[in-house]
């Protein structure tokens, strides 16, 4: 039996990746790759347990940061997180993989990879008003082995108040912090993270 039995998550292959220009780090370049990765004749859903090893394939990621008059937030990660690998470290991202449900699920004004967006923002947290929110960047990091088999899309959140709380258990230590603040404990956050701390004017502007 699989760690992730019966899960099928989105992919691209390494492939596409690298013909349309694979970088690495931060790129903001979105409509340069976003629209090809989420054409339905480049991508696929594949078993979790192959594509977790598997860096022939990139699993797409919304990476929602939130924004709340200058300050981002940011948490901790349970032990129970679903990615173990990344357990116990500090980043400003939520979201995860976009999988089967949510093409079942999807409509024609929502499709499957905005249903996952949307479905994964609603279980992580509980939002106590409005938003805006649109696509800023991409992110990739193949120095480690989780970062090898993902590929990330920094989607940011405008709130209209700081009113957030954790929708799961493994989302702890919820905070709103600044960029300055970020860095200051940037060795304890997640590789994707440190680079949109890095690179947070960007992000913000």
């Amino acid at each position: 039996m699989g760690k992730y039995e019966d899960e099928n998550v989105l992919v691209v292959t390494r492939g596409l990746f690298d013909e349309i220009g694979a970088f690495q780090g931060l790129c903001t370049e979105v409509e340069r790759y976003l629209p090809r990765f989420l054409d339905p004749a480049n991508n696929h859903f594949l078993a979790r347990d192959e594509a977790e090893d598997d860096p022939s394939h990139k699993q797409i990621i919304p990476y929602a940061i939130f924004r709340h008059d200058g300050r981002v937030l940011r948490y901790t990660r349970g032990k129970k997180s679903g990615e173990q690998r990344l357990a116990s470290l500090c980043s400003v991202g939520i979201g995860g993989h976009i999988n089967q449900d949510d093409a079942a699920a999807a409509s024609l004004e929502r499709d499957t990879y905005m249903t996952g967006v949307e479905r994964e923002i609603d279980e992580e947290l509980s939002l106590g008003g409005g938003y805006t929110q649109r696509v800023v960047a991409l992110l990739n990091d193949d120095s480690n082995e989780v970062g090898q088999v993902h590929l990330g899309v920094v989607h940011l959140f405008d709130l209209e108040n700081d009113q957030v709380a954790p929708g799961e258990a493994n989302i702890e230590d919820l905070r709103f912090m600044t960029q300055d603040e970020l860095l200051a404990e940037r060795d304890r956050l997640e590789t994707w993270s440190q680079i949109c701390a890095d690179h947070l004017t960007s992000i913000l502007a």
